[in-house]
């Protein structure tokens, strides 16, 4: 076990994941317990079960409870040094359709923890935000941290906001932060059946001979990150940035829907079935973001490339057909 999770005298530092059972949140817990971290997973009541091999690990620590519940909160937050805030309750699709449940379960329930967390003595929350939608239309490509945030969906408005009150709790209480822009993360473990995650998506209705539906022409190109490479970037967060609190995570490069199916077919051996819909008003024709920044002052780059990840999470994905 590594000594990564230790503080001094030899307690494990403790850190609480909120969407601890999500996709990314699943891969990061893993991950914290191998480097040693004591960790603690807020759960709604009657929610979906962490594997069960997670389940018996002696450093994690299940609560019951709701993020919109200031006491469940505030139980969850006592004692740890850390907090990873995975938690969003809309996709940009869904932000559209009811921007004020966007709002409130999501700005106001982080404000929540925000207060809660100046009330307990946290040190640091790491946020995930939206790399693909705090921009809005790119002025220029790869998208540096630097670039205008003109959001065209509520998600990313969401996104933005909670990064606005993470600096002013700094500015005003003194509790450190990160945000992350995440790219689309991809891999396994994703759920196959959900509206977002285009590589998912596609990969299922692929092997299953399904018809894949894609918005637009198929040219709009997105930045695609492996999960492994996701929470490389998410521990490399924990240590000191600097006095830098914003970073774009992505693989760097750029590829279009139709590659990416193109990719899908080349690692699998099968046709897709391509239908192709009106385009939205909501997907920008280009999202590729810079992880320069990221490199030089986390130290951190991808390591799995596109082929190869994508290689990875399709073998995956043809087991849970099997």
């Amino acid at each position: 076990m590594s000594d990564e999770g230790r503080i001094e005298g030899g307690m494990s530092k403790r850190c609480l994941v909120l969407g601890g059972r999500g996709f990314i949140g699943s891969h990061l817990v893993d991950a914290l317990l191998t480097r040693g971290y004591a960790v603690r997973c807020l759960y709604r009541p009657h929610g979906v079960a962490l594997r069960e091999r997670r389940l018996a690990h002696p450093n994690l620590e299940i609560l019951e409870g709701d993020f919109s519940n200031s006491a469940d909160v505030a139980r969850a937050l006592q004692d740890c040094d850390l907090c990873f805030h995975l938690i969003s309750t809309t996709l940009p699709k869904s932000s559209n359709s009811d921007p004020m449940f966007d709002i409130e379960s999501n700005v106001v329930g982080t404000v929540r923890l925000l207060t809660q967390a100046v009330q307990c003595g946290l040190k640091k929350i790491i946020f995930v935000s939206s790399g693909g939608t705090v921009y809005g239309v790119p002025q220029q490509i790869p998208i540096l941290e630097t670039h205008p945030t003109d959001p065209i969906v509520p998600y990313g408005i969401t996104k933005l906001t909670i990064e606005k009150y993470l600096h002013l709790f700094h500015v005003l209480h003194g509790l450190d932060y990160t945000v992350l822009r995440l790219a689309n993360p991809y891999g396994d473990g994703q759920r196959l059946n959900a509206s977002q995650g285009a590589i998912a998506v596609f990969l299922r209705k692929v092997l299953r001979g399904e018809v894949v539906e894609i918005w637009g022409d198929g040219s709009v190109v997105r930045d695609y990150i492996y999960i492994d490479d996701v929470v490389s970037a998410l521990l490399a967060a924990i240590g000191d940035t600097g006095g830098e609190r914003v970073f774009n995570i992505g693989s760097g490069q750029g590829h279009s829907l139709n590659e990416v199916l193109d990719a899908i077919e080349a690692a699998t051996g099968q046709s897709a079935r391509r239908i192709y819909m009106p385009g939205r008003a909501f997907d920008v024709a280009v999202s590729v973001l810079s992880i320069a920044k990221a490199s030089q002052v986390l130290n951190w780059r991808p390591k799995v490339s596109f082929d190869k990840g994508l290689q990875r999470f399709a073998i995956w994905v043809s087991e849970q057909n099997d």
